[in-house]
Formats: C-alpha cells, sequence, structure tokens
C-alpha cells in the first residue's frame, strides 16, 4: 500500500544548504552531524514499532494483576463444573433399642440404615451444563478485559509518542533559531538587524526549552501509566517509535462487523445461561429417587429351639421426594423469562452504543487525516515563505520579526501533524477494539 509520509523535518534538514551562502565558511549547522543517523533511526522505527506495540500489549496481557484475577475468576467458574457433578450426600443412621421391641424370633437390638437419594435423570448433566455456561461467560469476560488493556496499552503507547515527536520538534526549532540568531547577529555587524531582534529570538527559544521540559514532565506520568499496565517499575524504559506513516486509504468497515464483538457475544453466552438454567429448574421439581438398605440386629430367645430363631432381619427401601409444593419452581421459570428479555434489552442497548463509538472513531480518524493532509500543505507554503525571507536576506533586506512569524507557524503545524498522526493512531485502535 502507497503510504503519506509527514514532512514537518524536512525544512531544518535542508537548512544548510539554504544557508551556505549566508553564513561565515566556518560556521556549521548544528544538525550535519546526526543528519544521517537519525534518518536511519527514523527508518528503523517505523519499520520495528507495530511489533514493539505488540510486544507491549503481549507482556500486559501476561503480566497484568486484572487479567490474572479474571483468569482465577475462570478457573473457579470451571471448578464448579465438577461441583456439581456429584450425588447428594449417602446417608448412614444407627440406632439402639432401649426398651427391647419382642418379636417371634427375638428381641430387637439395634437398627442399622444406609441411604442414597438420585435426582432424576438428566438432572446432573442439566447442571453440568448450566456450571459450563456460566464458565464460558467468564471467559468472554477475560477476552473483553485483554482487549480493553490492549486498547489502553495502545492509547499511552500514542501518547508517548506523540510527546517525544513534540519534543524532537522543539528542539530541532531551537537548533533553527540558534542559526536565526548568528545569521542576526551577522546582521547587526552590518547594521541590518537589531539587538532587539536578536534577543526576540532568545526569546523565543527559550519559549521553546520551557514546552520541552512540561512536555517531558507528561511523559513520566505516561509512561509510568503505561508501565503499571505491564506490571513493571513505573520508571522503565519505554520505547515508541519517533516517526509514524498515515496510509492513504484505510479499510472499510460496517456495522456488521461489530456482531463479532465480545462485549456483545457475553450477553448471548448469558442468554444461553439462562436457558440451561430453566432446563436445571424443569429437571429438580421432578421427583428425587431414593435406594436404602435397614438392617435390625435380632437377639435370640433362650431356651428355645426353633429355625429362624435370633435371625436379623435385613430390609430394602425405595422412596421418593415429590415437589408437591411447587411455587418455587414455577418462580424460577418466571425469573427465567424476565431474565432473558433483560439480557435482550441489555444487548441492543450494548449495540447501540458501540455503534455510536464506531462512528464517532471512523469519524475522529477522517478527520485526523484531513487534519494532517491540511497541515502538510500549510507547512509546504511555510518553507516556501522561508524561502523567499533567505532571499530576502541576501539583499539585506531580511525582516526578523517575519523569521519569527514563520518559524512559529512552521512549529504549529508540525506540532498539529503530530496531534493528527497520534489521534489517527488512537482512533484506528479503537476501531480495530470495536470490530476485530
Amino acid at each position: 500500500m502507497k503510504q503519506k509520509k509527514y514532512s514537518f523535518l524536512v525544512s531544518f534538514f535542508t537548512l544548510k544548504a539554504k544557508y551556505s551562502k549566508l553564513v561565515p565558511s566556518n560556521f556549521q549547522l548544528p544538525t550535519s552531524s546526526f543528519l544521517f543517523p537519525l534518518v536511519i533511526f527514523c527508518f528503523l522505527s517505523q519499520i520495528s514499532y507495530a511489533q514493539t506495540l505488540e510486544s507491549y500489549i503481549q507482556e500486559a496481557q501476561q503480566n497484568n494483576p486484572d487479567i490474572q484475577a479474571f483468569e482465577l475468576r475462570y478457573n473457579i467458574a470451571e471448578e464448579k463444573i465438577d461441583e456439581v457433578n456429584s450425588l447428594p450426600n449417602t446417608e448412614f443412621s444407627a440406632g439402639y433399642f432401649v426398651s427391647e421391641p419382642e418379636t417371634r424370633t427375638g428381641a430387637q437390638r439395634a437398627r442399622f440404615s444406609v441411604k442414597q437419594m438420585l435426582p432424576w435423570f438428566g438432572t446432573i448433566s442439566a447442571r453440568e451444563n448450566y456450571a459450563s455456561a456460566m464458565a464460558e461467560a467468564e471467559f468472554i469476560e477475560i477476552t473483553i478485559a485483554k482487549r480493553k488493556l490492549a486498547l489502553s496499552v495502545s492509547e499511552f503507547y500514542y501518547q508517548l509518542y506523540e510527546i517525544r515527536a513534540k519534543q524532537l520538534v522543539l528542539e530541532e526549532n531551537i537548533q533553527l533559531l540558534e542559526t536565526y540568531e548568528r545569521l542576526a547577529l551577522t546582521s547587526l555587524e552590518v547594521n541590518n538587524a537589531s539587538a532587539v531582534d536578536v534577543l526576540r529570538l532568545q526569546i523565543r527559544q527559550n519559549e521553546l526549552q520551557q514546552q520541552i521540559e512540561v512536555l517531558l514532565q507528561q511523559s513520566t506520568g505516561i509512561q509510568a501509566a503505561l508501565n503499571s499496565l505491564l506490571n513493571r517499575p513505573y520508571n522503565a524504559d519505554v520505547e515508541v517509535p519517533t516517526n509514524l506513516e498515515i496510509p492513504e486509504t484505510d479499510p472499510v468497515y460496517s456495522f456488521e462487523a461489530l456482531s463479532l464483538n465480545p462485549e456483545l457475544l457475553k450477553y448471548d453466552k448469558l442468554y444461553e445461561s439462562v436457558i440451561q438454567s430453566e432446563t436445571l429448574n424443569l429437571k429438580e421439581k421432578l421427583p428425587n429417587i431414593g435406594f436404602g438398605l435397614d438392617f435390625v440386629a435380632v437377639e435370640e430367645r433362650p431356651e428355645m429351639n426353633f429355625s429362624d430363631n435370633g435371625k436379623d432381619i435385613v430390609m430394602p427401601m425405595v422412596s421418593v421426594s415429590i415437589p408437591i409444593f411447587n411455587n418455587k419452581y414455577k418462580s424460577t421459570s418466571r425469573q427465567n423469562e424476565l431474565r432473558k428479555r433483560e439480557i435482550t434489552s441489555q444487548k441492543d442497548n450494548r449495540l447501540n452504543v458501540l455503534k455510536s463509538a464506531f462512528s464517532k472513531a471512523i469519524s475522529q480518524r477522517n478527520q485526523a487525516k484531513i487534519k494532517f493532509n491540511t497541515q502538510q500543505k500549510n507547512l509546504k507554503q511555510a518553507q516556501d515563505a522561508e524561502e523567499i525571507l533567505i532571499k530576502n536576506y541576501e539583499t539585506g533586506t531580511i525582516d526578523f520579526n517575519d523569521v519569527l512569524d514563520i518559524q512559529e507557524l512552521q512549529l504549529k503545524f508540525g506540532i498539529n501533524s503530530i496531534e493528527a498522526i497520534k489521534e489517527y493512531y488512537i482512533q484506528s485502535a479503537n476501531i480495530n477494539y470495536l470490530t476485530n
């Protein structure tokens, strides 16, 4: 894909050629020694920046405590599947007859019983399905949390790019003003400039230096915020590119792309969990069946001899638990129906919110591209005006007030270009969050 690069550094890089005939032979522009390495660095950073951002996102998703908490919640939900896959407790009982009941075969001395209740057929499977549905909903929460984390990392990343790119432009403009200052001093020697012109240039340098120091403080805060997402020391180094590009064309998206957003899929999983909850409710309103066994120890009758004398009693048992009073289950069914309607309404509302955010992100990204293109045109015209001023210097008629005005315009257009690039990429990250 053909790319369009922003070019607000060109004016400064070509400054030496413009002034080669206007300054003393021993005068050297401060950029000549680092021009080539800087260009190489910008090129390499443009190649590797996407991979660097991706590595930060992966590091955040692996180390962020909030993500780890979501994963633990999912593990707990998975464990609940095993929890529900079990039968009720087996009942054991024992009793001793203080007053021994007499029977034909002898006196009963003690009773021992064991009993196991079983849910109706399919109830345990219904419990497992419900627990699995809840676990799947928790897994979607992990996906959402990771995507939100990736978006936050991207936003801080591009904010750091903005700050550091602005610092670079300000430093270059300070060096440019130092060059103008030398030109003003040269003109002052031949009475083509005044000391006020020199002072104005120096004041402007001080103002730009102040902006650099303010940006440095902003960078420290954003760097700390980004490192906190990565669960690293707040002052750990963060590498960002110094040069980004805006593509001439963007992918075309539609509202249909929102259908796979995890924030909407979450409601599908919740809806499924309510369906499984109702299935379980219908199973639990059915009877439970119990199987048991009673053993009664019988004492032999003394001084009697017959075949069943002292014969112990063994009695298998079957029991049924019938929910005669089933208002509880009827109420649960009504609650599940209301819950499904609630989830449907929540999903519709969330879809509207995502559509609004999607439209806003597309609009703001397009605005950023328009702003960038306009600033590039303005910057080119400001450079043309600068060339005219330099030609006036050759005739000894340069006005350093105009020089300051042009320099301020170039700086303004350069800063605006950086802000447009940052906004473009942040909105692209928002679009990616909403659609992918």
